[in-house]
């Protein structure tokens, strides 16, 4: 087959550093949401849905076949944070936190994990943070050492 072709599709989650509620304006937070989706498509990946809460985002993209995960969320991280800084006052010193979450997406539970994004504010009034990334994890089968995840 002389054409290589992907669909890949990934649910990236970060927060800011040490879950700081930097972005308790919710209209900022729309803006930031809105920046991470222009980062990601200029990756050449495309944004399904951006969302999350004041100390957190959720990404939930296509990852081209010539781009590896690391790359993208390091680039996703670099240029948002540098964003987010120029704003000046309290996010002068913004930074993300230095890990990340990226699971893999099939194609037919898209539309459940848009929805999850979307419900954001809902989801976050009865469960933290720290608990739903657990509970990510779990779901996903991935082990983790408590004492590195949290930065």
């Amino acid at each position: 087959m002389p054409q290589s072709l992907s669909r890949v599709i990934i649910h990236t989650v970060f927060s800011t550093k040490d879950r700081e509620p930097a972005f308790q304006n919710t209209a900022f937070r729309a803006e930031v949401h809105s920046y991470l989706g222009g980062c990601a498509k200029s990756l050449d990946c495309l944004p399904i849905q951006i969302g999350g809460v004041a100390d957190h985002v959720h990404l939930l993209t296509t990852l081209p076949r010539t781009l590896c995960i690391a790359d993208f969320v390091k680039e996703v991280k670099r240029v948002s944070t540098g964003w987010i800084q120029e704003r000046g006052g309290l996010f002068a010193q913004f930074h993300w936190q230095a890990g990340y979450g990226c699971f893999s997406v099939s194609e037919s539970v898209v539309p459940k994990v848009v929805r999850y994004i979307e419900g954001q504010e809902e989801h976050h009034r009865v469960i933290t943070f720290q608990d739903e990334y657990r509970e990510l994890l779990r779901r996903h089968g991935q082990k983790w050492e408590e004492q590195y995840v949290w930065d």
